[in-house]
């Protein structure tokens, strides 16, 4: 069954590893297949699955009932998604490749010996290889409720806000109408970190002086 696959060690590793290029199961906003994921697990998840701990805090913070789509868990996370394995070449089918994980039968002293120092040189480069820092570059259109709204101190009570992997970059102030301007800010974010959603989310809390958030642009870097 579903519900017990994610709550087995493999079934949450598969949840963390799908989880991480994702903010959410399906698509790009919080809807009932998050729902569904979430009520499956039997326990909140722990760091060992740190994707999974970033996902669930934020999926927790929602009206569950209220979102949309529909509730089903994807077959990639289900435990039914394992391929059969590819069939055997015929015995006379001639193949000149060198079969690194032959069997031990098969192959002599020198061979194994060969593939054991080629498995070992292929550790070492993986072993070595920077791991990569998922970043995206967002410009936020942060709205004034009117033409009377201190600007400034809007910008500093939106600067104040700090996430672990967010930094802010530059702003202006972009003319509207009747005089009313809108604040442009630029930031960044480490996409394992920041939820877009959460970010614009915590802005609007400055109630007194925002009156909404929009995204104009979003760039993975």
């Amino acid at each position: 069954m579903a519900n017990n696959y994610l709550n087995t060690p493999k079934g949450i590793n598969d949840l963390n590893t799908y989880l991480a290029d994702k903010s959410y199961i399906v698509g790009w906003q919080p809807s009932q297949g998050d729902v569904a994921v979430y009520e499956a697990l039997k326990k909140p998840p722990t760091s060992a699955t740190p994707h999974v701990v970033r996902w669930y805090n934020h999926i927790k913070s929602h009206d569950l009932k209220k979102l949309p789509g529909e509730k089903k868990i994807p077959a990639a996370l289900s435990g039914s998604g394992a391929q059969p394995a590819p069939a055997s070449k015929p015995a006379d089918d001639d193949d000149d490749d060198v079969d690194l994980f032959g069997s031990d039968e098969e192959e002599d002293a020198e061979a194994a010996k060969i593939r054991e120092e080629r498995l070992k040189a292929y550790a070492e480069k993986k072993s070595k290889k920077p791991t990569l820092i998922a970043k995206s570059s967002i410009l936020l259109d942060v709205k004034p409720w009117d033409d009377e709204t201190n600007m400034e101190e809007m910008e500093k009570n939106v600067r104040s806000i700090e996430m672990d992997g967010l930094v802010w970059g530059a702003s202006k102030f972009v003319p509207v109408c009747h005089g009313i301007k809108k604040l442009q800010i630029m930031c960044v974010v480490e996409d394992d970190k920041v939820s877009v959603d959460l970010l614009t989310d915590t802005i609007q809390e400055f109630e007194d002086f925002v009156q909404s958030v929009d995204i104009a642009a979003f760039n993975k870097i």
